[in-house]
């Protein structure tokens, strides 16, 4: 073998895309294009943080034990229950690790997460994406007729990402009674925080009697802890184990774990910041639909404007305002942030409307 050829790498990997993360903002910019918290860590976070920062030369606790506890009582679900692993998104990759490989299939609606047809292809699996309906939904019934006998995973993201539109519990649970009870269903709830229409089921009490129903959670984004990377899983205890099996050993530091932990008891203070998110997420809505956009309702932490082959140009025009967005083929996700940016960001809108 001459030193030109190197190592040998798996063929498959050729096909699949990288992530993509939001571009960062320059200290003249405010950076609206990865759906973060705008607000600095709760309370006793970042002393815990500290605390714990001072004995980084030893490995952190691999159960979790403290975090796992905590979530237990929080959530009223039994430890056993609970899977923690490097984000949502590394806790949703080792789902598919326990349940699909070649030949197998996952389903998810398109265009939702960004990283679910990344990580069904790592694993070697087939991504079956199932287009949205024309008002950006779910289309439940279509995903149904998806199904086949390889199926092995269905995602269900509820609220959306990146258009933020919602299911409702009497759809979602028909949707959910009907899938084969072989086949796991992950309903990834990132957002749940932000959600404000009481149709909405909270993804915990759907699973508690359905043996296949996984939720997803995360504190990366109400409780502001994306940097941290520490994402969680509930779910019926043959689930959870599996989880523990496929996860990176020792993925989530000690500063992710007791940085969770303290959020979680700050519950009062991550309320108030929630609030006042929606409540600007409200301003922001109304305003744009003043300006003559027809968006979603989104019940997350941002917005969506369905600009198709427009979606680039408005994304630059926003960073040459000092605004970062972030676009896709189809649209454009604008995050909630600080307000200054927001109103930044709307005179863009106002002003790329009159163009249209």
């Amino acid at each position: 073998m001459t030193a030109a050829q190197g190592p040998r790498l798996r063929p498959s990997l050729d096909g699949i895309p990288t992530y993509k993360p939001g571009k960062p903002a320059g200290a003249d910019a405010y950076k609206l294009s990865s759906n973060e918290n705008p607000y600095e860590p709760l309370p006793g976070v970042l002393e815990a943080a500290v605390v714990a920062a001072g004995k980084l030369n030893r490995y952190p606790d691999m159960a979790a034990t403290e975090l796992t506890a905590e979530l237990a009582k929080h959530f009223d679900v039994p430890a056993e229950h609970i899977a923690t692993g490097t984000g949502s998104v590394g806790v949703a990759q080792s789902l598919i690790l326990s349940t699909a490989g070649p030949g197998d299939e996952v389903i998810f609606a398109w265009r939702s997460f960004e990283a679910y047809p990344i990580i069904t292809q790592i694993a070697g699996a087939t991504p079956v994406p199932v287009a949205l309906t024309a008002g950006g939904d779910h289309d439940l019934d279509a995903m149904l007729a998806a199904i086949t006998e390889r199926t092995r995973l269905i995602f269900v993201c509820n609220p959306n990402n990146p258009t933020g539109n919602v299911i409702h519990r009497a759809e979602l649970e028909r949707f959910l009674d009907a899938v084969p009870a072989e086949v796991l269903i992950v309903v990834d709830e990132a957002y749940i925080e932000f959600i404000r229409d009481p149709e909405v089921p909270n993804g915990i009490d759907l699973y508690r009697n359905r043996p296949n129903v996984c939720v997803l959670r995360t504190f990366s984004k109400a409780y502001g802890l994306a940097g941290m990377r520490v994402g969680f899983a509930i779910a019926h205890e043959p689930v959870t184990a599996a989880l523990r099996k496929t996860a990176v050993p020792f993925g989530v530091t000690q500063l992710s774990q007791d940085a969770a932990v303290a959020s979680l008891r700050a519950e009062e203070a991550l309320m108030v910041r929630v609030d006042a998110l929606v409540e600007e997420r409200g301003r922001v809505v109304a305003a744009l639909r003043a300006q003559g956009w027809e968006i979603p309702d989104s019940q997350a932490n941002f917005v969506w404007l369905e600009l198709g082959e427009r979606s680039q140009d408005f994304a630059a025009a926003c960073a040459e305002a000092g605004v970062i967005v972030r676009p896709f083929p189809e649209g454009v996700r604008i995050s909630i942030g600080e307000v200054e940016g927001n109103s930044i960001f709307l005179a863009v809108a106002e002003a790329f409307r009159k163009e249209l």
